[in-house]
């Protein structure tokens, strides 16, 4: 998974922290533009990707973002400005939004205010209220939206990665993101777990937006050795995606379904084991939960001996699959004798020893070639 320039903006909101995934970046939008490594570059990117030409440059005590509409206006995006305030860059405690016209001075509109005594001052600094109150005068002034990204796999992987990282999705009705736990107040711990996230995404290859403050520097660098459970699986569902026999399919489903220690059976394990520890919580409502997932515990292992039954019957059938051998011949050199093609087909489809066929009758086709016999048994 490496998703192409897929924003994650982790930031405090009110009394949360927050992480939101926005869409790739326009890489062509961003063409020529020294301002990408910018502190503001969290505002332009997002406005350029919707076709506005944006500058920065330094106001009375901070940098201000000018934005070109395409009526001759423009919009300003400020942080305050005076009395300075101290902040990380790119990150003030509120945020001015005004749209005005360099020849007409009486064409002038506050968009947003999130200032202490603004009509958006619960929003604060928060740079996603901020964005969608200015996408939605955009919109209301009939500017094109941003092209559709590829948000099902963008998205997903994110929410995995954060999943990892100890956050808590959010589905509201308009928005979607990701907070800590609601009970995780120390300070200390929530950075911890900022910086523990940035570092896991950014090894994943998303391209991260944090408020300095939220990052605790002296944690050492994280050990990203090894595969992560879910991409271990991952690879039976591919070796599913391009078996030829039934032996492969066999072989990945043993993983799942073996007695004892298969992945279903430690999944159930894992279930009831924590509904054990859930129940001891102390809380009226933990025994619910706790009967909840042993509830789906039982569920779970009733539906792994189904599927390890069913492994039984395609076991026994033991053949080749004929459209997907048919596959793997044709990769084979077109050139090599059919025989030889076929050979090689068959050898790399792991099967069971083979027991002797009976003889063909008089009327019966020329037998085809037998399966290459295996180096090991298919899988557990």
């Amino acid at each position: 998974m490496r998703p192409d320039q897929t924003l994650v903006t982790l930031q405090r909101e009110g009394t949360r922290i927050t992480a939101r995934t926005s869409e790739p970046f326009i890489q062509e939008a961003a063409a020529g533009t020294s301002e990408h490594d910018h502190p503001y570059s969290h505002l332009i990117t997002p406005l350029r990707q919707r076709g506005l030409s944006c500058t920065v440059e330094y106001g009375l005590s901070d940098h201000i973002v000018h934005a070109e509409l395409p009526d001759g206006s423009a919009l300003i995006i400020s942080p305050p400005q005076e009395p300075p305030t101290d902040h990380p860059p790119g990150y003030p405690g509120s945020w001015l939004v005004t749209r005005g016209h360099p020849d007409d001075s009486t064409h002038h509109e506050v968009i947003y205010d999130s200032e202490p005594d603004g009509p958006h001052a619960r929003h604060g600094g928060s740079i996603p209220r901020l964005l969608a109150a200015i996408d939605t005068r955009l919109d209301q002034l009939g500017l094109p939206p941003r092209p559709q990204p590829r948000r099902p796999a963008h998205e997903s992987g994110a929410d995995a990665v954060l999943h990892r990282a100890g956050f808590v999705p959010v589905v509201l009705f308009r928005e979607r993101f990701h907070r800590l736990p609601s009970a995780m107040t120390d300070p200390v711990e929530q950075r911890q777990m900022v910086t523990r996230a940035v570092d896991m995404l950014q090894a994943e290859g998303f391209d991260v937006s944090c408020d300095p403050g939220l990052l605790d520097p002296s944690l050492p660098p994280p050990d990203h050795q090894g595969l992560i459970l879910g991409d271990r699986l991952g690879h039976l569902t591919q070796s599913i995606q391009s078996a030829a026999h039934t032996g492969e399919v066999v072989a990945a489903l043993s993983e799942l379904t073996a007695p004892g220690d298969g992945v279903l059976q430690r999944v159930v394990e894992s279930l009831n084991t924590t509904a054990d520890w859930w129940e001891g919580l102390g809380e009226p409502a933990d025994p619910h939960y706790a009967n909840r997932l042993r509830y789906i515990a039982q569920k779970l292992d009733s539906y792994a001996l189904d599927i390890r039954s069913m492994r039984g019957v395609l076991a026994d059938r033991h053949t080749d699959h004929p459209g997907r051998l048919q596959a793997r011949v044709d990769q084979v050199a077109p050139e090599e004798p059919a025989a030889s093609r076929v050979a090689a087909a068959l050898a790399v489809s792991p099967t069971a020893p083979t027991t002797p066929a009976a003889p063909p009758s008089a009327s019966a086709a020329p037998a085809s070639l037998p399966p290459a016999r295996p180096s090991s048994a298919p899988g557990r």
